[in-house]
């Protein structure tokens, strides 16, 4: 697996995997805060790890991918630092949640996407279902032109797969079809397979490399951050960061971080919605509840 070297500065490296496995390890640094997990939560984790480098000589942050079954898998056996997550860890099987912390560091939507040659603009949420579950395999079933529908899902253990499949299955599996391991990979299929459809997190529908998809309203309701914060949009998840009861000092500093006022503008052109933005809150059973602000 490649590792890309995202910037070095005053001794401080901040490394970007795709996977938990091939991930580079940062020398001459005094301590090191390894995060793995979600591939939602990695671009902000990436971010912010630069930004406190930056602030913090001497400290690296090792921020890579492999989903949140793999962060929570592995700080549940205290073998890294930050387990990055979608889902509650009460929501994992195998992971004794009662033994970890839970950071929320951002909130983030999760929008059906296709391929930019699919005319279609809105689905109801019956019709997104019945696509995801094999029951409507032709555009032209849903108003778009005649051209099969090509699903592609995320893996198991992912916390996105799980979210979108809880909030949009009814907790159902979708129809077998091709998986792929992170968001990245979903984003570059979809835009390079005419009639495709599938979902990502709303930090990659924007940008370059989001250039040849697009995405879904949902009965409607366009997905942006404003429709998330109030849950107007209902498929989104906490972006969690897992650590064990005592982290280290600069584990927590580094979660403080990313919650800062400091990271606020910048969670917010990534793709994500800062906790103080959020009207609602979640609960691990996905009971929504309003805010009293």
């Amino acid at each position: 697996m490649k590792s890309t070297l995202i910037k070095t500065t005053l001794g401080v490296s901040v490394l970007a995997a795709a996977t938990l496995l091939g991930g580079a390890t940062v020398a001459n640094a005094d301590s090191k805060v390894m995060a793995v997990g979600s591939t939602a939560l990695q671009p902000l984790a990436q971010e912010a790890g630069e930004k406190f480098g930056e602030k913090n000589s001497g400290v690296s942050v090792n921020v890579q991918g492999g989903g949140s079954g793999a962060g929570l898998s592995q700080v549940g056996k205290g073998s890294i630092d930050v387990g990055n997550s979608d889902i509650f860890a009460s929501q994992k099987k195998g992971v004794d949640a009662s033994k970890l912390q839970d950071h929320q560091v951002a909130a983030v939507g999760i929008a059906p996407v296709v391929n930019k040659d699919v005319s279609v603009k809105n689905l109801s949420s019956k019709q997104l279902k019945e696509i995801f579950t094999g029951k409507i395999t032709n555009w032209k079933e849903v108003g778009g032109k005649d051209e099969k529908i090509v699903l592609v899902n995320r893996a198991q253990g992912s916390g996105t797969r799980f979210t979108f499949e809880q909030n949009v299955l009814d907790g159902k599996s979708a129809k077998t079809s091709q998986e792929q391991d992170d968001n990245g990979a979903v984003q570059k299929i979809v835009g390079q397979t005419p009639g495709a459809i599938s979902y990502l997190a709303f930090s990659y529908t924007q940008g370059n490399a989001a250039s040849k998809i697009k995405t879904i309203s949902v009965d409607k309701v366009k997905p942006t951050d404003k429709n998330v914060a109030d849950n107007k949009w209902k498929i989104w998840a906490y972006e969690h960061m897992y650590t064990t009861k005592n982290p280290s000092k600069d584990t927590k500093k580094y979660i403080d971080f990313v919650k800062s006022d400091d990271m606020k503008k910048t969670t917010k052109k990534l793709g994500y919605i800062p906790m103080s933005d959020m009207k609602v809150q979640k609960d691990d059973k996905n009971k929504v509840t309003k805010l009293d602000k």
